[in-house]
């Protein structure tokens, strides 16, 4: 058996019936590390075309014991998905310029891992040396007109650090420039952006600036606030959860409460990566020698 590909979308393979020797062809296909296989369509193709090169290319999938199929529609391909749904396959996950669809091929149980579960989220506590700390009040969203005073909060961005999506949302809402230091506290909600779950990581910043420049999208004012005075809202006060995220600040100002500081590392394949950790206790840890 060979494979001899003719465009990016296609490939034609000789296959070996009783008769002699036959072409046929298929999707290209690239394999991945479970047994699965991708197709990455890239060119113009007709709905009809598309539908008996997937039939043909399933066919010989199944054969080969093949498990998973990946198929990366862009947004220029739209044409095919009626297609592809009606071979079988499902909506994995979508992204501003393609669709991913994906079809268990084996009768067994379906491992195929689902889209991504959660959102990402930072909040900022900027305190500076007079024990005032940084705080909004946004032009919409569910504090619109409220008269609450909050953190500066944003979504972190794909392929963005938690410790720098921090500082970047501080920048973009109030034109402070921040040092990230370290994480105070996380929470997990769930069902909270179109079912999706939320992680959302308190942190603490080192202001090194003090004139507000206030974002006119989404601000609609900020100010340097006492951190006694922000804690006291009656808001605050009133949800357990704001309550004891501001008990947290506090505590943290007072110097009494250690967080997960970011230590610059790499995983098993070289990426780069951060660790968050306590670093004032094991700093004690290493520094008794006590590891038990």
């Amino acid at each position: 058996m060979s494979v001899s590909t003719s465009s990016s979308s296609v490939a034609k393979q000789a296959i070996m019936p009783e008769d002699g020797v036959e072409q046929i062809e298929l999707l290209s296909a690239v394999e991945d590390l479970h047994g699965g296989v991708v197709v990455d369509l890239k060119e113009v193709m007709d709905s009809e075309v598309f539908s008996s090169l997937l039939r043909a290319s399933m066919s010989q999938w199944k054969q080969k014991g093949k498990k998973g199929v990946w198929i990366k529609l862009p947004i220029k391909l739209s044409n095919l998905v009626d297609a592809a749904v009606k071979e079988g396959f499902r909506y994995h996950h979508a992204e501003p310029d393609y669709l991913m669809l994906v079809r268990w091929i084996p009768e067994t149980f379906d491992t195929l891992p689902a889209n991504a579960s959660h959102r990402v989220g930072i909040g900022a506590f900027v305190m500076n040396s007079e024990r005032k700390i940084l705080v909004v009040q946004e032009i919409n969203g569910r504090f619109k007109d409220t008269g609450l005073w909050k953190m500066p909060t944003g979504v972190v961005n794909e392929g963005e650090d938690i410790c720098a999506a921090a500082v970047r949302e501080v920048k973009e809402e109030t034109g402070i420039e921040t040092e990230f230091v370290e994480i105070l506290a996380f929470r997990q909600s769930h069902k909270s952006f179109f079912q999706k779950s939320d992680l959302f990581f308190v942190c603490m910043l080192k202001p090194h600036s003090s004139d507000i420049e206030t974002q006119n999208l989404e601000i609609a004012a900020a100010q340097w606030m006492p951190v006694e005075e922000y804690a006291a809202q009656p808001f605050i006060r009133k949800n357990k959860m704001f309550d004891y995220v501001a008990e947290i600040c506090l505590a943290k100002s007072d110097k009494d409460y250690a967080g997960f500081f970011p230590m610059r590392t790499t995983t098993s394949s070289g990426k780069r990566s951060y660790l968050y950790y306590n670093n004032r206790d094991m700093a004690n840890i290493q520094a008794t020698g006590d590891h038990q």
